[in-house]
């Protein structure tokens, strides 16, 4: 018996995991080293100081411990719905609508937390399944709707969105706001309901920093979702549906059946930012309360590659850049329009570099 054959083996596998990470991941690197690049180009040609912008750039982020829990929070709801796509990508599905079941999912948090008074060890987590299964209904309506008629998910995900954004804006004005007040917003959640700040925890947090328990929730997810996709059947079944359908028919797999409970669970993840906005910042639903985070996510996943750990470190990369965009305003005088057209420009990278990516695959 040769003993070498393990260790050959074992380098053999590291090799090609080392090369598909190459592939999936330095493409992404290239498109934000290119993004800050222009950025940097802009500024110059603006006659304003590049090196400054950059500098902002990195003491916006990383200069205090108070500065990187704002970009923590900005990243927690995108960790959210870039999961939510990246799971019905990998099925070969493309939910649009994250950010309609992320604010189903919100109205449905403030709801049980304003009309269910329970110890917070109870009323915290039926509060959070709450969320879930409302974004979950949500998500699987289009995916019953994909597997029993095969109405396209793209188009009635984004129908989806407009239903929940007006039915929300209704309850929210003329059943469930606040009395005395003219901000479309429901009343407080009870005490009970409300998850912790980090400040309560890190002594470096000032108590003023949003920075909340939704956080870990979001890291936990982004293991559970690691670990179900690479070593569950139910994961094995969702990669086989999405990269051969017919394979997976023949397999005895039933590609309708994955496909509503798909996007049940990518609705779900979706719904977990409304948990981060209800439970753990304005203790309340407040109307038109996302600044786009369901749409953002598909860009986060592009940037993560579908992988939920590159998704984790794209989500801090957006929470970073939503911040910057805000402090080059202030401190620079830089407009906040420009910088959003750049993350545009951006994730159009990403969208080319995917399809460049797709085709080297099928080759």
């Amino acid at each position: 018996m040769d003993i070498r054959k393990p260790f050959i083996s074992l380098l053999q596998g590291r090799t090609s995991h080392l090369k598909q990470l190459r592939l999936n991941f330095v493409p992404s690197l290239f498109a934000i080293f290119g993004f800050f690049l222009l950025c940097g180009v802009v500024v110059h040609a603006r006659g304003q100081n590049a090196l400054e912008f950059y500098s902002t750039v990195f003491s916006s982020g990383f200069s205090s411990f108070d500065e990187f829990g704002y970009v923590l929070f900005n990243a927690t709801p995108l960790i959210f719905t870039g999961l939510a796509v990246a799971i019905g990508y990998k099925s070969g599905l493309f939910n649009i609508g994250c950010e309609g079941q992320l604010y189903v999912a919100a109205f449905a948090t403030a709801w049980t937390g304003m009309h269910i008074d329970l110890p917070a060890l109870l009323l915290v987590p039926l509060c959070i399944a709450a969320a879930m299964i409302a974004g979950a209904a949500w998500g699987a309506i289009p995916g019953y709707l994909k597997a029993k008629y095969g109405a396209h998910e793209v188009i009635n995900t984004i129908m989806m969105n407009f239903i929940a954004f007006a039915l929300m804006n209704y309850l929210v004005t003329s059943i469930y706001q606040e009395p005395g007040q003219m901000i479309p917003q429901t009343r407080q959640i009870h005490e009970t309901a409300r998850i912790p700040r980090l400040a309560s925890f890190v002594p470096s947090l000032p108590d003023s920093n949003p920075l909340n328990a939704s956080f870990l929730i979001a890291c936990g997810c982004v293991v559970f979702c690691y670990i179900l996709l690479t070593h569950t059947r139910w994961g094995y079944e969702l990669r086989l549906v999405g990269n051969a359908r017919d394979v997976a028919s023949y397999g005895g797999i039933n590609p309708r059946a994955v496909t509503i409970w798909v996007m049940a669970l990518s609705g779900a993840a979706a719904g977990l930012a409304g948990v981060a906005e209800v439970m753990g910042y304005r203790y309340r639903y407040l109307d038109s309360f996302s600044s786009g985070w369901g749409f953002t996510g598909i860009a986060v996943a592009l940037l993560g590659r579908n992988n939920p750990f590159g998704i984790l470190a794209a989500a801090v990369l957006f929470g970073l850049l939503n911040k910057v965009a805000l402090d080059i305003d202030i401190l620079l005088g830089i407009p906040r329009g420009l910088f959003f057209a750049g993350q545009g420009m951006l994730i159009i990278w990403l969208v080319c570099i995917e399809g460049i990516s797709r085709k080297k695959n099928d080759t």
